[in-house]
C-alpha cells in the first residue's frame, strides 16, 4: 500500500522469549495431570496459540472460536458477532482463552460471558498484547505478554484488512493521511 509504513515494535525474538515465560507461569498455575483447554480466538490468535501450546509441558487440547467486532477498520464497531463456535464441550474443564490483543474489551467481555454459561471449571485469559488505556468494558487478563501503547499494530497474526498477519515481528502500522 503506497505511503504505508511499518515500524517494528516487538521483534520475533522478544515475542518468543515472552511466550516461553508465559508457558512457565501457566504451568505453575495449573498443577495436575488434566488437560488444559486452549481456546484461540480466530483469526489473530492462531500464531500465539500455536507457540503457547508448544511452550507448555502439560497436555493441552486446542479449539477455536470466531468472534468479530472490527470488520475491515482499525477501531471496534461495537457490534459483536460469533462467526465460529467451539467444536468441543468445555463443561467442567479448565479453559484458557488465548487472544492476540485486548483493546476495548468489548469483544472479549462478550465472549467470556458466553463461555461462562457453558460451565467450565475455570476460565482465564492469556493475551499476547494489552492496551489497557483503550478499555470500554472490564476484562481480567491473567496472562499478558506485553502492554503496548495505543497504536495500531500488525504482524504475528494481527492484521489490517486481512494483510500483514504473516509478519514475524509485531509492527506499528502507519496508514497514509487522507
Amino acid at each position: 500500500m503506497t505511503g504505508t509504513t511499518l515500524e517494528v515494535l516487538l521483534t520475533e525474538e522478544q515475542i518468543q522469549e515472552r511466550i516461553r515465560e508465559l508457558g512457565a507461569q501457566i504451568e505453575a498455575d495449573y498443577p495436575g495431570g488434566e488437560p488444559l483447554y486452549l481456546v484461540g480466538i480466530l483469526k489473530g490468535a492462531c500464531f500465539f496459540l500455536a507457540d503457547l501450546a508448544r511452550a507448555l509441558k502439560r497436555s493441552a487440547r486446542i479449539d477455536f472460536i470466531g468472534i468479530s467486532s472490527y470488520g475491515k477498520g482499525t477501531t471496534t464497531s461495537g457490534e459483536v458477532k460469533l462467526t465460529k463456535d467451539l467444536d468441543m464441550s468445555i463443561e467442567g474443564v479448565d479453559v484458557l482463552v488465548v487472544e492476540d490483543i485486548v483493546d476495548s474489551g468489548v469483544t472479549l467481555n462478550y465472549l467470556l460471558h458466553v463461555l461462562m454459561q457453558r460451565k467450565p471449571r475455570s476460565l482465564r485469559v492469556a493475551a499476547l498484547l494489552d492496551k489497557p488505556e483503550r478499555r470500554l468494558r472490564p476484562v481480567e487478563v491473567a496472562y499478558v505478554g506485553f502492554r503496548i501503547p495505543d497504536r495500531f499494530v500488525v504482524g504475528y497474526g494481527l492484521d489490517y484488512a486481512e494483510d500483514y498477519r504473516n509478519l514475524r515481528d509485531i509492527c506499528v502500522l502507519e496508514l497514509p493521511s487522507v
